[in-house]
């Protein structure tokens, strides 16, 4: 250990060098002496800034993490500190569990151990996974609603045709067939909320056909709240498009 705190290239070194783990050698003043490639990239510093200088401040922002070190040397006993947040530069700060050993060697003074393990990249990961334990449960709503829009439908749909029979005059029919043309693009929004998205269903569509049918969506709310003055010209084409689809832009 004398000659690896000399600076002698030895197998212990190589072997630090090559560890994730972040690693640095303090003496019993806590003076940096040796840091891997690890905890250079840790602490965004370098050999040749931190080694001979003091251990950074950020170490001691926490008083018990200062008495801990300091019992660490005088009672040459190990100890952990978790989840301990380091600024290590101006707008960086990482969250670290570190650990300080002593190593004391026959005729050579105390020194001290730290390991570091960063916490961000498993914070980072435990972030994730509530974001999709969350995603699944919102999915598991949704679906629930879904089948509860779904239930009723088909009895709307199924009165609507009913009273539609048994209306004396043919164009009140025009008011259930908004019923069930409405009771079917409902359950077409939910059979899109209860399976995987399916792409738009394009066909050619008289845009006239779909304003009436806004049109007499909005009179049957506010029959006697809303003037609707029309001007269409009849010379427009059919358009490309999916008529569920445009019907809810409309509206």
């Amino acid at each position: 250990m004398g000659q690896f705190l000399m600076g002698d290239i030895t197998l212990h070194k190589r072997l630090l060098d090559h560890l994730r783990t972040a690693v640095i050698m303090l003496d019993d003043a806590l003076c940096v002496r040796y840091l891997n490639p690890a905890a250079e990239m840790l602490l965004a510093t370098s050999t040749s800034r931190a080694v001979g200088q003091p251990l950074p401040g950020y170490f001691f922002d926490d008083e018990e993490a200062r008495l801990a070190i300091q019992q660490c040397i005088d009672d040459e006993h190990p100890f952990t500190q978790r989840e301990a947040r380091l600024s290590v530069a101006p707008g960086h700060e990482i969250m670290v569990d570190y650990s300080v050993s002593p190593i004391n060697e026959p005729g050579q003074p105390l020194c001290l151990l730290m390991e570091m393990q960063s916490l961000d990249r498993l914070l980072r990961i435990s972030r994730e996974e509530a974001l999709i334990h969350a995603h699944q449960a919102t999915r598991a709503l949704v679906r629930g609603v879904a089948h509860e829009i779904k239930n009723p439908l088909g009895g709307i749909r199924g009165a609507a045709q009913l009273l539609e029979r048994a209306l004396p005059d043919p164009e009140l029919t025009e008011y259930t067939k908004v019923i069930i043309d409405e009771a079917d693009r409902l359950r077409s929004v939910a059979d899109r909320m209860l399976g995987p998205r399916k792409p738009p269903e394009f066909r050619a569509v008289n845009v006239h056909e779909c304003l009436e049918h806004v049109r007499q969506l909005l009179l049957a709310e506010y029959p006697k709240g809303v003037a609707i003055w029309r001007d269409y010209d009849i010379s427009l084409p059919d358009v490309i498009a999916d008529r569920d689809q445009l019907i809810q832009v409309l509206l």
